[in-house]
């Protein structure tokens, strides 16, 4: 092998490892968000999983974007194990999709293929027509890295050396071995497939010598998941633990099948001449069947799982400690799907710290109304777990606001920090009521009749615009951001008769001085508050 075969050899990897590159980023931009959606709303059927899995795989060309999909969700608690379990067999399944399309013997119009995707990414301005001509042009310049590294691999047959090496992948220890050293290497089943398959394309292996190979590729593909998981919560962990059995025992059943019976050689005879076709067609028959032994025992392999990994005490939710973010860096953030997970996560922190700032609203109005701040230290010890919760989740999106990301995506980003921030001034203001209602207490003085009902109608107002907010929750941003601000002006309204009742109250010595500064400060609070859920309203509406 010449040096300029080498070259040759390097420059087809690095056009084909492109192209796929090219094909998977304009597969997920023009469809990315939709398969995402679908992959959030996934219900608990085990057939609908896999064909979930299946579909996002086949549109998004990576069985390790989908697999990192199912991590960081089983993560931010959007999906349970059993539920991940079908997921991935089904992202085993659509990854053989590239193989198949490697197999289809285009070459010679890869070219052309090319030439018609950079005419649409170049000449067009709209961006679905972008997106599809990356797709197409990342296809054609697969095929040319395919054609260009079959060729440069050709003088390897005349080589004794590679041949001899090649060999020895009849044992299946060595192939399984190299097969998922290489795809572990490079973090790509599908790139690595493809590569074998131009090796075999240049008459260096055969289908028989490939098979474990093939196999290994499965197993090392789980690389990704793995590096996905490192410093999430251990039912995260659970599911690539899910993804490397269901390959390892796949390795195993086919190795015994391959062994035992001429399995390579019947591939064979299903597309004589075409050993790309075989190697596709075992890579797929590899998935499907494994699936369809695999998927009754679902619920056994999430149980294998659990018992290699148990829950730690320290993962019992108590104390203070932050339950959904996905651990980030600056490589995973660009993983297909992965923002959002992310955003997922945020959301779920951002409902556990509103959920404590509705608690303390309460019990502060109760305070005041009883004229008793006997839950004052439960509301102290919530407002520090606001206040903990406020920052690590805002340090959290600092780091993300940092990366490389599109415009509408940091808008989104942006909005869940002030969110944050009207969340947690909303609880300062809880915190307030409780602080006068402690003063009053002190005082021994007791609020009027009259400032107890305004009080009870302000506090009406009020839970009805947090409460409406449905943080959390599916909810019609547009038609809630309506309601809030027809009750903020209704909040604002009633501060101003508040204030009237008040004014009288105080001319008519009704309560000390000190109790009307306290109740004006009350009445400042209580018209912030509805400020803040305004705030709150206006930013979901953007993320909407």
């Amino acid at each position: 092998m010449q040096t300029s075969d080498i070259l040759m050899l390097l420059g087809g990897l690095a056009l084909f490892l492109y192209g796929m590159q090219m094909m998977s980023g304009g597969l997920e931009a023009a469809a990315g968000n939709k398969m995402k959606d679908i992959l959030e709303k996934l219900t608990s059927g085990k057939i609908r999983g896999v064909l979930v899995g299946a579909g996002i795989t086949a549109v998004i060309q990576s069985s390790s974007a989908t697999t990192v999909m199912v991590v960081g969700f089983v993560s931010a608690g959007l999906m349970s194990l059993n539920q991940a379990v079908g997921v991935i067999m089904g992202a085993n399944i659509g990854t053989t999709i590239t193989g198949q399309l490697i197999a289809l013997d285009v070459s010679a119009l890869a070219p052309l293929i090319t030439f018609a995707g950079v005419v649409l990414t170049v000449f067009f301005k709209s961006e679905k027509a972008q997106h599809i001509g990356s797709i197409i042009a990342g296809l054609g310049v697969l095929f040319i890295g395919m054609d260009m590294m079959s060729s440069a691999m050709e003088p390897l047959r005349d080589s004794p050396t590679f041949v001899s090496l090649v060999s020895n992948f009849d044992n299946p220890v060595i192939g399984i071995l190299v097969g998922a050293g290489f795809t572990a290497i490079i973090q790509s089943s599908s790139a690595s497939v493809g590569i074998l398959q131009a090796l075999a394309m240049s008459g260096v292996i055969g289908l028989p010598q490939a098979v474990y190979v093939l196999f290994g590729q499965n197993i090392g593909t789980c690389i990704t998941a793995v590096l996905a998981s490192i410093g999430t919560k251990t039912e995260a962990k659970r599911t690539t633990i899910i993804h490397l059995m269901f390959n390892i025992i796949g390795t195993i059943i086919f190795t015994i099948i391959c062994m035992a019976t001429p399995f390579a050689v019947f591939m064979e005879s299903l597309t004589p001449g075409n050993v790309a076709a075989q190697i596709a067609n075992v890579h797929t028959v590899f998935n499907i069947t494994t699936t369809l032994i695999l998927l009754p025992f679902a619920g056994v392999l999430a149980n294998i799982a659990t018992k290699i990994l148990p829950d730690k005490e320290e993962e019992i939710e108590s104390g203070y400690e932050v339950l959904h973010l996905y651990p980030i860096d600056g490589r995973a953030f660009h993983q297909v799907g992965l923002l959002s997970v992310i955003l997922k996560g945020i959301e779920n922190e951002v409902a556990r710290m509103y959920k404590l700032v509705e608690e303390n609203i309460v019990d502060a109005f109760d305070c005041i109304i009883k004229g008793k701040a006997d839950t004052y230290e439960d509301i102290e010890k919530r407002e520090d777990y606001i206040d903990y919760l406020n920052e690590e989740v805002s340090k959290y999106i600092a780091k993300i606001a940092a990366l490389e990301m599109e415009e509408e995506d940091a808008a989104m980003i942006g909005s869940y920090y002030k969110i944050l921030g009207d969340i947690e001034r909303v609880g300062d203001h809880a915190m307030n009521f409780a602080e006068y209602a402690r003063n009053i207490e002190e005082l021994d003085e007791d609020l009027t009749a009259q400032a107890i009902e305004d009080i009870e109608k302000m506090r009406a107002m009020i839970l009805e615009s947090l409460r409406g907010l449905k943080i959390g929750q599916e909810r019609d941003c547009i038609e809630i951001l309506k309601e809030t601000a027809q009750l903020e002006q209704r909040i604002d309204d009633f501060t101003e008769v508040m204030r009237k009742n008040q004014l009288e109250r105080m001319r008519a010595g009704q309560y000390p001085l000190q109790v009307g500064l306290l109740f004006s400060g009350m009445i400042t609070d209580f018209e912030r508050i509805g400020d803040h859920a305004l705030n709150i309203a206006e930013e979901y509406n953007v993320i909407a």
